[in-house]
């Protein structure tokens, strides 16, 4: 059962001071690309999500986001008395000098400048990182559930799109011995208005129809698209993380449908050649999101 890139999780936890959600979405992508937005106190961690990311999701473009709601004041903020003052005792004279009265408004436009309020950087609790660890996997079971859920729907789309490939293959075979018929004919006829102007080995002639019509016979090819086909639903029914592998089988798939294609000389089996195409076309485009 194969797997879509595409996902999205999300799981949250509380805690004594504060509510932490966590999200994950994920698309597709050749290799596992993380852009990961961590609070500065969790950085440390950062090297333990991205091997546990690894580790469940294999490749594509994720981001995760670790968003804090604290639920009372930070207790690590304090207003830095010292640095006020200081603006205080610059900003009075100046006050006074202008005519302009009311510590208030001296203390309002203090406020807003750098470094009046003290941010002190927590030490991270390891208990509450274990919290915190286990509602990151739960996001994580959840995007990979995700990920199964749009995998059954690829993998029904692309199943009957190889289904219709083997259709149309099978309509091509009421059309190929009226194409050879009709080659020969061709030949045959525009031999015959050059006879009388040219002397004619028929065993030649015959040995080199027998090779151009062989040149014609699109037998193996159809025989090869057969077994890849198989292969194809083979690979995607009984193994995982298959993406890449199916997408070397859709290569070998379009090389065979490509050479019946130029092989054909006719017209219906021509048209049945480009629905395969079209349906081959899909199939690549779903299959850039199989993981």
């Amino acid at each position: 059962m194969i797997k879509s890139m595409t996902g999205f999780g999300k799981a949250t936890c509380e805690l004594s001071d504060k509510k932490i959600s966590i999200e994950i979405k994920s698309l597709n992508s050749k290799q596992l690309d993380v852009n990961m937005r961590l609070p500065n106190i969790y950085r440390e961690k950062d090297l333990i999500l991205r091997n546990e990311l690894a580790n469940q999701l294999g490749r594509g473009k994720v981001d995760v986001g670790f968003y804090v709601d604290y639920l009372g004041a930070e207790k690590n903020a304090s207003i830095n008395s010292q640095v006020i003052e200081t603006y205080y005792n610059q900003l009075s004279p100046i006050a006074d000098k202008l005519g302009l009265s009311g510590n208030t408004d001296i203390l309002r436009a203090i406020m807003p400048l750098p470094d009046t309020v003290k941010i002190e950087q927590a030490e991270l609790d390891e208990s509450e990182w274990a919290t915190i660890f286990d509602t990151f996997k739960s996001a994580l079971d959840k995007l990979n559930s995700f990920r199964a859920q749009e995998g059954k729907v690829l993998q029904k789309d692309i199943v009957e799109r190889i289904a219709n490939i083997k259709n149309y293959q099978k309509a091509v075979e009421p059309y190929e011995s009226e194409r050879i018929e009709k080659v020969r004919e061709r030949i045959l006829d525009q031999l015959n208005e050059l006879k009388e102007k040219i002397n004619l080995d028929k065993n030649r002639f015959e040995q080199e129809m027998i090779f151009y019509l062989e040149k014609l016979d699109i037998t193996e090819e159809k025989v090869r698209l057969k077994n890849h086909l198989n292969y194809f639903i083979e690979t995607i029914e009984n193994e995982e993380l298959v993406g890449k592998k199916l997408g070397f089988i859709t290569q070998e798939i379009g090389r065979e449908i490509n050479t019946m294609g130029s092989k054909a000389n006719h017209s219906e089996i021509q048209k049945l050649v480009i629905q395969m195409k079209d349906e081959l076309e899909k199939i690549k485009e779903q299959n850039l999101n199989v993981l």
